[in-house]
């Protein structure tokens, strides 16, 4: 009888052992399979790199050294920037919410032996009081994640692939097997950019040679044309398929939009609103690229604020929480703006986010000091 138990447990500890380790290879083959889309653009690129630079530079250009020459240059610079970009825009973390945004173990306590609506979002204001929170469920109550336990700050979201909350989501792309968010967004506008622009330059710099091929007048590289032929219309192909995706999202930068809030309109404390955290053009572009200029081109981290916090529109007037890394998420008074902390900071002035109060009531961002809020139109 007792040879029979310890029979009988081992077979289900032999059962459970199983179940887990075949959902942990699941788990895996799961991982894995996630990275395919960045593997065949890696690949995509390797091929590239094989047919532009050997095939076309070195073989067909052959002789043409003026042009071997600038052509092999501008692939790498512009190439490079794409790669790096793209680099950065897989590898960057998500970000975590700040520890001032999850509930202590007495109100999380509260909130699961609360029973109805009206005490859980009585429970999560108290939580929230003194937190940066403008936006609510639709209910009108504070946002919270019960899958992470977290109050969630403004913009963000949970997203069931990382299995996490993620600041200032816009996106769970395959095509970087990354959230695109607060910590990544400029890298992934950056990446964008310049695979258009490297698609756009090989194409049309083989396009002299992919006329004179598909024109069958050029005998000598015939076993090479493939290559060419291939590069000019792959080249095209990406090119269009980004300039939509690009633009649609220089478009939401414009408009201090993500993708979710372009779809399902943010809801405030006032009510919904689709404009809410649209600032003006240039403080919209800033709060994503920073100040400098010359960073912008570059994929490092300049973006403002913590991405916890942003200026928020009430009606006509916007605003400001913090958009500075907090020490302590205590809300800031509408008529003192802080200065923001940016790696690009230049050292001829500290750069404010406040409202110049020019005539068309747009905000911009100014060095020196603070600033009263203006209406905007």
């Amino acid at each position: 009888m007792q040879a029979a138990s310890l029979q009988n447990k081992s077979d289900r500890i032999m059962a459970r052992w199983m179940r887990s380790s075949f959902m942990g290879r699941c788990i895996q083959c799961l991982a894995l399979v996630k990275w395919i889309p960045v593997i065949f653009v890696i690949l995509v690129v390797a091929w590239s790199y094989y047919a532009y630079v050997v095939v076309y530079c070195i073989v067909i250009l052959e002789g043409k050294v003026l042009s071997q020459v600038l052509f092999i240059i501008l692939y790498h610079l512009i190439g490079g920037l794409f790669m790096w970009s793209y680099y950065r825009t897989i590898f960057t973390p998500p970000g975590q919410v700040p520890a001032a945004f999850h509930l202590s173990p007495t109100a999380l306590d509260r909130l699961t032996q609360a029973s109805s609506k009206d005490e859980k979002g009585a429970i999560l204001a108290e939580a929230a009081e003194g937190l940066p929170i403008r936006c609510r469920n639709y209910d009108g109550l504070v946002r919270y994640c019960e899958v992470c336990q977290v109050i969630k700050p403004d913009r963000a979201h949970h997203c069931s692939v990382c299995t996490r909350c993620v600041l200032k989501m816009d996106h769970h792309c395959p095509w970087v097997n990354n959230c695109v968010n607060f910590m990544n967004y400029k890298y992934f506008i950056l990446f964008m950019f310049y695979a258009f622009i490297f698609c756009i330059y090989v194409s049309l710099s083989v396009l002299p040679d992919f006329i004179v091929f598909w024109a069958k007048e050029d005998q000598k590289h015939r076993g090479l044309k493939i290559h060419v032929i291939f590069l000019f219309f792959v080249g095209i192909m990406f090119a269009l398929s980004l300039s939509f995706l690009l633009f649609y999202h220089m478009f939401l930068v414009a408009r201090n939009r993500t993708t979710l809030e372009a779809f399902r309109e943010p809801i405030l404390i006032d009510g919904p609103n689709k404009r809410a955290f649209d600032i003006g053009i240039l403080n919209n572009i800033m709060q994503v690229f920073g100040p400098d200029i010359l960073c912008c081109f570059f994929p490092t981290h300049t973006a403002l604020g913590d991405g916890t916090s942003f200026p928020a529109r009430h009606g006509n007037r916007v605003s400001y929480e913090s958009i500075t890394p907090a020490r302590s998420h205590s809300p800031v008074s509408e008529t003192q703006i802080p200065m923001p902390e940016d790696p690009c900071r230049r050292s001829d002035g500290d750069f404010a986010f406040y409202p110049p109060g020019n005539c068309n009531g747009d905000l911009a961002f100014h060095p020196h000091g603070n600033s009263k809020l203006s209406d905007i139109v």
